[in-house]
């Protein structure tokens, strides 16, 4: 048996093939790889991408992965990385800031994963199992807010009652300066702009280290060079006894960042945590069948051959073959299909597909796994080689930060080589650094993010990743889902045959009112008030009752069969060709024959058609869904999308978005826990609230009331806050080229430069409070 060219599944025997040497597990697959050029991403190309060098590593090494939080950038990226790598036994690491995940290469003799996470953990970082829930640090970085706010209003009332009046001339009221009473009250400045800086600033303080450690200026060295150059200065000058201090300075810089940071950390509280709720879905444990009964016993303990018991209701454990009975089982959450599958003697089913009806008997099968773990797998693995989307501003700052430094060595510099005195020079070097304006490049993406979260939450849209701002602008191509985003995923009837539709329905929904059913429930949604049925039973396929007097039958035409009822030729073609066209028919009969046919479908989203259009104004649009060719001939009758691939598997479904980055950035839209993967390795994920978590966890936007011209609104709301974010580092970019040539010329001074640099950042505040849609 060999594995399948696109998805590595095993290919059945003999397999599909393409008369090229390629071997496909199904006609999807073959279809993907005959109409998409082979992209092949390597771990080497993951790797380059992110600029990391090749890792070769012992055939023998496993992979694992980890949840870290506290990631905000590449830096942090290389940083978390570096101290994995540093650990014995770990071959490979690579960090993901946009999903906060690590994948880890490593020795399974030397080392664990769950070992590493403390060793891992530290420096603000906290690496944890990945189905361990995450504490939140919105607390933590609220109660530092307000804690440097209250000392920080603190500091700026004794500026603003002591130390300003003195700068412009005046006495200072009330004490003198020069006094024990001053030294008194420098202290208290000293001491409360010290915690402002140490522990409301710590985030700051800690992302410039770890910049400096990984050799990546980013936005936090520059702010805590400000803040920290200041507060140094201010320092050594309150020891001379000099009274123009510039704690203030660190104070304002301090707190708007942090204010900002803060903004960014709720934005990524709002995402849902790292598939930490998806053991709700998975199965842990198996209900095995004794000698003497069953036992209940712990999934990764089941064997190939054993037999398990599996109720209506409950989900299959793994992969396997049915032994005894039969039941419709719902798989759509893992392959996309939206009608339920029936199962008999002899069938196979997927584990963490779903038993709707009746109970079944399944043998575990050789390899004893679950096609949803396996699935997971796959999300992991994704999610944490995708490389976190860096900051339109960390990409600036690495040549910003650097020319600022350098400018205010070289102006301090001048000073001296010119016969200035050393603290003239320190006051140019500082007030280059302060006049840099690091607020407004500190605020311009998380405030301009903030207003673009809170307009898209009023739209009904949860953006889990900030990366959406980044992202949009650049997508050429959309992908949908079919069942569960173009479609509601539920079953109704769409087509009645027959000589009396009506009593059909009628009769049909009295029977099927007494089962427990989807298709049952479909068929009785579709009548108000059906009328009484007795004497209920139960088949294999289908159900009967007597209504009305008569024994009406409802199911498949073999059970019409057996019940003495006659399928004229006609009704049967009609099913056959209902079948071919992704239609589920069900026959009903009474007096002898089938009196005729009800044709069960999806619900089309109404709005769905529209959104395409809009779309496809702009972008190619694409429709990839689970779903066998006939079932998508209705949807592409409707919808007008540029390609439609049909009948592929979830691990297809992700190499197809990656085939599909080679026309450029792909966005993707799904529901389902099949379309997991194919979220994750997209440049956007977009998934639908009534969806799964699976689905939500690899989403990086979510759309809560699943109407699906959110999907345009959030392109729309996405181009303004990215336009915002422009907007905002030009505004302070300009300000800068000319701030600091007057800075560097010896024009401004401490004071008026942290002056201009307020101003500067209430224009980018302003500027991002400003409705994003016209």
């Amino acid at each position: 048996m060999t594995d399948c060219t696109l998805c590595d599944r095993p290919t059945p025997d003999p397999p599909i093939t393409d008369g090229d040497g390629g071997a496909y597990c199904c006609q999807g697959c073959l279809s993907v790889a005959n109409a998409l050029d082979d992209v092949e991403t390597t771990e080497a190309d993951l790797d380059e991408r992110r600029g990391r060098e090749d890792v070769s590593v012992p055939d023998d090494a496993e992979t694992g992965y980890l949840a870290v939080d506290g990631m905000h950038c590449g830096t942090c990226e290389a940083f978390v990385e570096s101290r994995a790598v540093d650990q014995s036994g770990v071959h490979d690491a690579a960090a993901s800031y946009a999903t906060d995940t690590m994948r880890l290469v490593y020795d399974p003799e030397e080392t664990r994963p769950d070992e590493l996470a403390d060793a891992v953990s530290g420096y603000g970082y906290a690496a944890r199992d990945r189905e361990v829930e995450a504490d939140s640090e919105a607390d933590e970085s609220a109660w530092a807010l307000a804690i440097g706010g209250f000392f920080g209003m603190m500091v700026m009332g004794w500026y603003a009652l002591f130390l300003y009046p003195t700068y412009f001339g005046y006495d200072a009221p009330f004490i003198d300066l020069n006094s024990l009473v001053g030294l008194y009250l420098f202290g208290n400045v000293w001491l409360m702009t010290s915690l402002v800086l140490f522990y409301t600033g710590w985030p700051i303080l800690r992302g410039a280290y770890v910049s400096l450690r990984a050799g990546h200026p980013n936005m936090d060295l520059l702010v805590a060079l400000a803040a920290t150059a200041s507060y140094s200065y201010s320092t050594v000058a309150m020891v001379l006894g000099r009274t123009h201090l510039y704690f203030d300075v660190t104070v304002a810089i301090v707190l708007v960042v942090s204010l900002g940071n803060y903004y960014e950390g709720r934005v990524k509280d709002r995402a849902v945590g790292l598939l930490s709720e998806l053991t709700e879905s998975r199965v842990t444990e198996a209900r095995r069948l004794t000698a003497n009964g069953t036992e209940t016993v712990p999934v990764e303990d089941l064997s190939a051959g054993d037999r398990l018991l599996v109720k209506a209701g409950e989900r299959v454990p793994t992969d396997g073959e049915v032994l005894e009975g039969s039941a419709a089982v719902d798989e759509s959450l893992l392959s996309g299909e939206p009608m339920p599958v029936d199962k008999r003697v002899g069938d196979e089913v997927i584990g963490g597909s779903v038993v709707t009806d009746s109970p079944l008997t399944v043998e575990v099968a050789a390899d004893a796994e679950s096609t949803l773990d396996h699935i997971v797998e796959l999300l992991w693995s994704i999610q944490s080689a995708r490389p976190g989307m860096q900051r339109l501003a960390d990409r600036l700052a690495t040549v910003f930060v650097p020319t600022v430094i350098a400018l205010g060595t070289l102006a301090a510099a001048a000073v001296l080589l010119t016969g200035g005195s050393g603290v003239s020079a320190l006051l140019i070097g500082l007030t280059v650094l302060i006049v840099s304006c690091p607020c407004a490049l500190g605020l311009a993406t998380p405030l301009a993010v903030a207003a673009g979260v809170r307009e898209a939450a009023d739209a009904g849209i949860v953006v889990v990743s900030e990366a959406v701002f980044e992202a949009v602008p650049e997508v050429d191509v959309v992908v949908f889902d079919k069942t569960g985003t173009l479609t509601t995923g539920e079953m109704r009837v769409a087509e009645v045959v027959g000589d009396d539709p009506e009593t059909l329905r009628r009769r049909a929904a009295a029977v099927e009112s007494r089962a427990n059913h989807p298709v049952a429930t479909a068929i009785t949604d579709a009548v108000e008030n059906p009328p009484g049925a007795a004497d209920f039973e139960g088949h294999a396929t289908g159900v009967s009752a007597v209504v009305d007097g008569d024994r009406v039958t409802v199911g498949r035409a073999d059970l019409l069969r057996s019940e003495g009822l006659g399928v004229p030729d006609e009704l049967d073609r009609r099913a056959t060709e209902a079948a071919d066209a992704g239609q589920r028919p069900v026959f009903v009969g009474w007096d002898g024959r089938a009196q005729g046919l009800l044709l069960l479908g999806e619900r089309e989203r109404p709005e769905a058609a529209e959104v395409v259009a809009d779309l496809s104004a702009d972008h190619e649009v694409v429709v990839l869904t689970g779903d066998e060719s006939g079932a998508v001939e209705r949807i592409e009758d409707r919808i007008d999308a540029d390609e439609v691939f049909a009948g592929v598997p979830p691990e297809a479904k992700a190499e197809t978005v990656e085939r599909l980055r080679g026309r450029g950035t792909v966005a993707m839209v799904g529901d389902g826990s099949n379309d997991g993967p194919a979220l994750a390795a997209a440049d956007l994920g977009i998934a639908l609230g009534s969806g799964t978590d699976l689905a939500a966890d690899a989403a990086d936007a979510v759309l809560l009331d699943d109407d699906l011209r959110n999907v345009t609104a959030l392109f729309e709301i996405a181009n303004g806050t990215h336009g915002r974010i422009r907007q905002n580092l030009g505004w302070a970019f300009l300000y800068n080229a000319v701030a600091i040539p007057i800075a560097v010329a010896g024009l401004l001074n401490p004071l008026f430069a942290a002056v201009a640099m307020t101003a500067s950042s209430l224009l980018v505040v302003t500027n991002s409070s400003r409705s994003l849609r016209s």
